[in-house]
């Protein structure tokens, strides 16, 4: 979706470590002939060696930035970055490198911090762009797992994806409150972040206080504050499905509802 629809004149693609199959689903079912029209798309799949994913992830960078100095705007996107860091341990782990950084390898974090700088920003002035959307699996389900953690401190913010988000039906499967957003404020609207940040603390709320709501031991009027979450509740879920999103109905609904923010 993102590489369909991007404003950017290009969109690099890197599959590290993907499966086969996954592959060629997504160059012909997601991507498509109108996504391939301005999309360069970079494969090391997952039988492929280390060294040939590791290089993958090099090479879409570096075609990123290419384009980038051509003068064109570019959105760069690499799934996963956890499969380049395996990657690097098992070079590492092969060359006789000992794990000293967080119980790996070092190799496995050390090239990290400048090679995600090198999807530069161009600076704020300059009308062309390269942007970078980086995928993360997180082992066990774990966000404090070594690479996450050291992805998400270098980085501008992350979207974090759960499990049991996705069970429920709601796709894409976002966690709100545990994403971060640091360029957010300078990418809206400024009369839309009120409306953002008062989603949040309702979701905040709700969150806080569903064990008991879903227990029944919240009595209705104890608190105005949670009862509103409550109200709340099912539209902002129902806001953050893509399914429902799509319906010109529902977001006709949400836009001119005098009362939903009141």
């Amino acid at each position: 979706m993102l590489a369909r629809n991007t404003a950017a004149a290009v969109a690099v693609i890197g599959l590290i470590g993907e499966r086969g199959r996954e592959v060629a689903e997504f160059v012909q079912n997601d991507l498509g002939e109108e996504g391939l029209n301005r999309a360069v798309v970079i494969v090391a799949t997952s039988d492929e060696s280390a060294l040939m994913r590791r290089q993958a992830a090099y090479l879409t960078l570096a075609t990123a930035e290419f384009f980038c100095d051509q003068g064109l705007s570019v959105l760069c996107m690499m799934d996963s970055v956890t499969r380049f860091a395996m990657a690097q341990r098992e070079i590492g782990l092969a060359a006789g490198e000992l794990p000293i950084s967080k119980g790996v390898i070092h190799r496995r974090f050390s090239p990290n911090c400048r090679d995600f700088w090198s999807t530069r920003d161009p600076g704020w002035s300059d009308p062309v762009r390269l942007r970078g959307f980086i995928t993360v699996l997180v082992e066990g389900d774990s966000h404090n797992e070594p690479v996450a953690d050291a992805v998400r401190g270098i980085l501008d913010g992350h979207i974090v994806m759960e499990r049991a988000i996705a069970e429920r039906g709601l796709y894409p499967a976002i966690n709100v409150l545990k994403s971060v957003f640091r360029t957010m404020p300078g990418c809206v609207q400024p009369e839309a972040l009120p409306i953002i940040r008062e989603a949040k603390r309702l979701m905040s709320t709700y969150a806080d206080m569903e064990e008991l709501i879903r227990l029944g031991a919240y009595r209705r009027g104890s608190y105005a504050t949670v009862g509103l979450a409550i109200d709340r509740h099912d539209a902002l879920e129902a806001f953050l499905d893509r399914e429902m999103v799509s319906h010109p109905h529902w977001m006709t609904v949400m836009v001119n509802s005098p009362t939903f923010w009141k």
